[in-house]
């Protein structure tokens, strides 16, 4: 009974496989660690940008705080 669905599972990841493309795609390996690089290299931007945005807006905070206060004592 095993064999027999492990015999059916394999022929349904080979049609899905053929059914997108992949079956005769003998680069398929690589393909797929590309796109997982891809995917992570886009995953790295994605917290970079939000981190420098927090960034800019703590830095513009503080600057007009500061500036605030600069003014406030000045007179």
């Amino acid at each position: 009974m095993a064999k027999l669905i492990e015999q059916s599972a394999e022929l349904g990841a080979q049609k899905a496989l053929r059914d997108i493309g992949f079956s005769e795609d003998k680069e398929l390996i690589t393909d797929v660690s590309e796109l997982r690089s891809l995917l992570d290299s886009w995953r790295s931007a994605k917290r970079t940008v939000g981190k420098t945005i927090v960034q800019a807006l703590t830095t513009i905070f503080l600057a007009m705080l500061m500036a605030g206060a600069y003014f406030n004592f000045k007179q």
